[in-house]
């Protein structure tokens, strides 16, 4: 399935996944029959790597949505949607995940005028999120924003291109989160 992991590659005809249709190595073209728990097992890797999480990350993640009120589906995937290096790449800051985690780390996304180095920031509706002055003149950086303004941005986030800052306007909902993910399959899974 095309996750889009490498960015603006996976919109053009070089991404893998259209070039070849089945896996690498030898036995790629054998069909497998996959049933239960490896389709649970299936759909809670496609979401970690949509996400660009580890194990651990994703668990604690999934413990916290279960104890939170509400569906713990839709939390989770709430709090995975509302990942500061997810707002960042969502907003057009950057062009692949791995791109909006590395801009995060080295210290040139501001969230409320405060400086924040921690990819899995939980934002929340209201925070404005902005770039360093420095950082505003970067041409990967402004490609990046001009292919997300072709694409568009959800509509919980807001975004003011021309001064490269963005915001959260609302918590994302279900309905908002395109992304082709069974949310009850990693419930189903970790209830065992």
């Amino acid at each position: 399935m095309k996750l889009f992991l490498k960015g603006e590659r996976c919109f053009s005809e070089k991404c893998a996944v259209e070039k070849r249709r089945f896996a690498p190595g030898q036995h790629g073209k054998r069909r497998t029959k996959v049933q239960g728990y490896g389709i649970q097992l299936r759909e809670k890797q496609k979401v970690k790597r949509i996400y660009g999480m580890l194990e651990n990350q994703f668990r604690l993640a999934y413990q916290k949505a279960v104890r939170s009120r509400g569906v713990t589906g839709e939390v989770l995937l709430q709090m995975l949607e509302r990942r500061l290096d997810n707002v960042v790449l969502k907003l057009g800051f950057a062009s692949s995940r791995w791109q909006s985690r590395q801009l995060i780390s080295h210290g040139h996304i501001r969230v409320n005028d405060r400086k924040v180095d921690i990819p899995s920031y939980l934002v929340k509706a209201g925070d404005q999120i902005a770039l360093k002055e420095r950082i505003r003149k970067n041409t990967f950086l402004l490609a990046a924003v001009d292919h997300t303004r072709a694409r568009g941005i959800p509509e919980w986030l807001a975004l003011d291109a021309d001064a490269l800052k963005g915001s959260v306007v609302a918590l994302p909902s279900r309905e908002s989160i395109t992304l082709p993910i069974q949310e009850q399959m990693i419930i189903e899974l970790y209830s065992k």
